[in-house]
């Protein structure tokens, strides 16, 4: 049983992710469908979370919207609605959730960039 519920989640998982972590901005191309029309709708912003393993695995991106008011997505990593992941810059981050990013507003919620590879 468990050989072909592995096989079954080897066939789904993605193999086109790139590395991206806690403090990185990245843009989320999404597939939205509206009727029966299907569009690409992209969702940029500041992963502050990873969180699960495997077929299971999600990650949380936060941007401010309009008004000054922040917008928090969860996509699942490994879905057909994802269509494409793009890092923009590598975030200098000390922790793997960076909740701290809620209450920050202006200069101050900025991330360094990480400098290297």
């Amino acid at each position: 049983m468990d050989a072909i519920l592995k096989s079954v989640t080897d066939s789904q998982m993605r193999d086109d992710v790139p590395k991206f972590g806690a403090g990185d901005t990245v843009r989320v191309h999404v597939r939205v469908v509206e009727g029966e029309k299907e569009r690409i709708q992209i969702f940029e912003g500041v992963i502050i979370q990873r969180k699960g393993a495997g077929i299971h695995a999600t990650f949380t991106v936060r941007k401010i919207g309009t008004a000054g008011v922040g917008v928090e997505r969860i996509f699942p990593l490994h879905t057909p609605r994802v269509a494409q992941i793009e890092v923009l810059r590598r975030g200098k981050v000390r922790r793997s959730k960076i909740f701290y990013m809620r209450d920050l507003r202006g200069r101050a919620a900025r991330i360094t960039e990480r400098r290297g590879n």
